[in-house]
């Protein structure tokens, strides 16, 4: 048996600046071609759900027409990101996930499938000193040991990739989980580490292998970001990622186009986020 899961992200979506609402339409109709099981969108669901309420309520709707089951988690534009990026302008707080919480539900979550533990962490909670960052860990530890118990494979869907090639990069910036955040979540999972890791965030497609996992970055469903904006990792090209998880414990990922979409570059939109230099 096969559990098949369509990965969608960095979608973007508002209703007064609906810039990327029509390629995420395209990509809902080719994702509802493929008959998945589960849709995931790992993160940044709203243009700036971390402002206020109503892009978090236009994401939801847009969602809920999908008319099919999906899980999400949080990226830094839908409630704030991480407090160790040097220079953030809006950290998560207690507010800030509430109105995610409110509109979208749990900001970590498992699902079973054969063979297969999924567990969907929030990114922005790790160094936020929030009570519910805690509670998260102490719920990847749960999750991780309960996996190991039923002889599952674990595949992890996190806004942002773990590390660009290895897990000792000592980097620190806003692309990445930062170093003490990746040596927490991974010591929550203790000796049950994932098989996959699914992350979005870098608006690239790119598969690597590092430390007995493969790790999947999913590409965004609204916009790429130019080279001189941000380094060329993987394939810059909107569209979404068919995972295949296989009751065996293997697994297959790949990138999936919509026929329809754009491929848009943020460059042009400068009335999203503002002008890029």
């Amino acid at each position: 048996m096969t559990f098949r899961i369509a990965q969608i992200s960095d979608t973007h979506l508002s209703a007064t600046k609906p810039f990327f609402v029509a390629n995420f339409l395209r990509v809902g109709e080719a994702v509802a071609r493929e008959a998945v099981d589960l849709v995931v969108n790992t993160g940044d669901i709203s243009l700036d759900g971390a402002s206020g309420e109503a892009d978090l309520a236009e994401a939801r709707s847009l969602h809920d027409a999908l008319g099919c089951a999906f899980k999400c988690i949080p990226g830094n534009h839908d409630l704030g990101d991480n407090a160790d990026v040097p220079g953030v302008s809006q950290a998560i707080d207690a507010a800030r996930r509430a109105r995610y919480v409110k509109h979208f539900g749990g900001d970590w979550w498992l699902v079973d499938a054969p063979g297969w533990r999924l567990i969907g962490v929030n990114a922005q909670l790790f160094a936020s000193g929030l009570q519910a960052a805690r509670e998260q860990s102490a719920f990847i530890a749960e999750a991780a040991a309960g996996a190991a118990a039923g002889s599952r494979q674990i595949a992890l869907f996190i806004h942002k990739p773990l590390f660009d090639m290895r897990e000792g990069e000592d980097v620190v910036g806003g692309r990445f989980l930062n170093p003490s955040s990746r040596r927490e979540l991974l010591s929550a999972f203790g000796a049950a580490r994932p098989a996959l890791v699914a992350c979005g965030h870098v608006h690239q497609f790119r598969e690597s292998e590092a430390h007995g996992a493969r790790h999947v970055w999913g590409p965004s469903t609204g916009y790429f970001i130019p080279d001189t904006r941000q380094p060329r990792y993987g394939l810059k090209e909107v569209g979404f990622v068919i995972h295949e998880l296989h009751q065996d414990g293997t697994h297959a990922s790949r990138f999936a186009r919509a026929p329809g979409t754009d491929n848009l570059s943020i460059a042009d939109f400068p009335e999203a986020y503002g002008p890029m230099h």
